[in-house]
């Protein structure tokens, strides 16, 4: 019989946390969702001294020391997208990163230009 212990251990993989225990519950950003190839770059702002920033939450600071696009972020430090994009939503309202939209005016593409593009490189 296995002790309590044991249930949240995988001898391979290490202990097991489970997503929501990483976001505090939180399933989605409270702000502006983050596209996928949004690229996330450090500010050069300090965090509060109050603020206890979770081990996850540094190791994305670390990792936007650099502009880096999200869909990086998440396969980097090896969390599923929704729980990285609640963590640096986070960051956001604390004005520790900031988010570059993937088009310059913050707009998705048109979708007929995009169909457009996508036929002609077929072509190619």
């Amino acid at each position: 019989m296995s002790s309590p212990e044991d249930r949240w251990l995988d001898q391979a993989a290490g202990p097991v946390v489970r997503p929501y225990t990483l976001t505090r519950g939180r399933t989605r950003p409270r702000g502006e969702p983050i596209d996928l190839i949004a690229v996330i770059e450090a500010t050069d702002a300090r965090a509060h001294v109050r603020l206890r920033l979770s081990p996850e939450h540094r190791r994305l600071l670390v990792l936007c020391r650099h502009p880096v696009a999200l869909a990086d972020l998440a396969s980097e430090v090896d969390l599923p997208v929704d729980v990285v994009r609640v963590l640096l939503d986070d960051l956001r309202d604390e004005r520790l990163v900031r988010v570059l939209e993937p088009t310059p005016s913050g707009r998705r593409p048109d979708e007929f230009v995009l169909r457009k593009l996508l036929h002609g490189l077929r072509a190619f």
